[in-house]
């Protein structure tokens, strides 16, 4: 007697209609976790660069090419690990980039001339780099609808607390190892979580069924989402809300889709306001620790200023997603709207050596990493499965050029010297700030056109 016939899943529906379950506050610890190792291994450079200038007596210009190494080489990665993961699954992508990442910040701590230190920063940061859109893609394809872009920004909650852990470890490992020692720890944290991952990490449903993988491999990936589901029942999956995209794997090819159906003006808003952010967020990654110090505030204070405004930042910057989620992108230009005159007082010399000094210094800090962890939520989600990836990725890129100039930028402009440079460094800040209300606003007026079901689209209601 013949079996009778399976029925057709819409996975969309499905998995919007569940309610945040166990398993994916299992997700969401796991991908904040990988965003923690990688923000370790990424971050250990700027609590390791005042050593590094002491140690080697490098110059501003050196010390620019120093502190961009990692930031060129994330720009590449971002590129080849985003174009990998919508090719491959997610999941590899992730864990591979992770071993290369625990390996290639380890050899680091080995470098002995200014010249291997660039060389091997870059090529960390080819890893560093690959994961996040692959990570981020795999967070929003899991989550309900509701906890897509809050997800992204939890995940990279974890990227600001890896990142500020870096200071207790410089504190630590550096007066026993030298700056060498700073990478060795985050290299061997983040070479253990590797391993843990190879038996903990799932791939995306959502991924599987725009690729047409075979329904015997996606219905246990979906029945980890409820222990009722009747994986047998089905023999066909499908996604309703997700316009059909190309199935070539040219990069060119999948480019184009991020400038199809309406979201051209979106996709060129995400760049233009990320590109701002990166700009904010890296001048203060790099050279923060050293602002501080030209300022007058004692190098380990300094550190752990860093690492608490860090904190800070990304817890800030979900509070922001919750306002986000329910009224829509625009609201993410309060956290800059907020640190703009905070960082013009710190910037204009107002509040120096007063007892205002250090609560602006921070709360200025804090908005800046607030608003980038923010306007990060939102780079993926408004793309096809089959293309998400891609479009974290590309959005990625344009912010790395960011990344690659702030330092550089910084050097020549002569942000380093002294405490005049440092103020000008902050009033650079308010522009980069002023640059992300703008194009913040300019997306929220061009997503509200968009139409969900013929883009793609997974963006907070307006």
């Amino acid at each position: 007697m013949a079996s009778a016939p399976g029925k057709t899943l819409d996975v969309a529906e499905y998995l919007q209609g569940l309610k945040f379950s166990r398993y994916h506050l299992q997700l969401l610890i796991l991908c904040s976790l990988v965003t923690f190792f990688d923000g370790q291994d990424f971050s250990a450079m700027t609590y390791a660069l005042p050593y590094i200038r002491d140690e080697m007596g490098i110059d501003d210009t050196m010390t620019g090419y120093v502190s961009s190494a990692a930031f060129l080489g994330q720009m590449i990665g971002s590129l080849f690990g985003s174009y990998l993961g919508d090719v491959f699954g997610r999941r590899p992508v992730i864990i591979w980039s992770t071993i290369g990442s625990a390996i290639l910040t380890t050899a680091v701590g080995f470098a002995a001339t200014p010249e291997q230190v660039i060389g091997m920063r870059f090529v960390s940061g080819l890893a560093i780099g690959g994961l996040l859109a692959p990570v981020w893609a795999l967070s929003i394809e899991s989550m309900p609808k509701s906890m897509r872009a809050t997800s992204v920004t939890i995940i990279m909650m974890g990227f600001s607390f890896g990142g500020a852990s870096a200071a207790p470890i410089a504190n630590w490992a550096a007066p026993i190892f030298g700056w060498h020692g700073i990478f060795w720890v985050c290299g061997a944290m983040t070479g253990v979580f590797a391993l843990i991952l190879l038996f903990t990490l799932p791939e995306s449903a959502r991924w599987m069924v725009a690729k047409e993988r075979s329904p015997r491999k996606i219905a246990p990936m979906l029945a980890r989402f409820s222990p009722g589901f009747e994986a047998q029942a089905y023999d066909r999956f499908v996604l309703s809300d997700e316009r059909v995209v190309t199935k070539s794997e040219n990069p060119l090819l999948k480019l184009r889709e991020l400038f199809v159906s309406g979201l051209a003006p979106v996709t060129l808003m995400i760049w233009a306001a990320y590109f701002c952010s990166s700009f904010a967020i890296y001048l203060k990654s790099s050279y923060g620790v050293l602002f501080m110090e030209a300022l007058g505030i004692a190098r380990q204070n300094a550190a752990w200023l860093g690492s608490i405004s860090a904190i800070l930042g990304a817890l800030g910057g979900v509070a922001l997603l919750a306002f986000t989620e329910k009224r829509g992108p625009g609201w993410i230009t309060l956290a800059p709207l907020i640190g703009i005159p905070f960082v013009a007082l710190v910037g204009t010399g107002a509040v120096l050596g007063g007892p205002a000094f250090i609560p602006v210094l921070l709360i200025g800090a804090i908005m800046v990493g607030a608003g980038h962890a923010a306007v990060i939520s939102i780079t993926s989600v408004y793309y096809p499965s089959a293309v998400r990836a891609t479009g974290g990725g590309w959005a990625s890129f344009m912010a790395k050029f960011a990344a690659v100039a702030a330092p550089n930028v910084g050097a020549a402009a002569g942000f380093l010297q002294g405490q005049s440079g440092a103020m000008d460094g902050y009033m650079f800040t308010v522009a980069c700030l002023a640059g992300i209300v703008i194009f913040i606003l300019g997306l929220a007026f061009f997503a509200r056109g968009l139409r969900e079901r013929n883009t793609a689209v997974a963006q907070p209601a307006e």
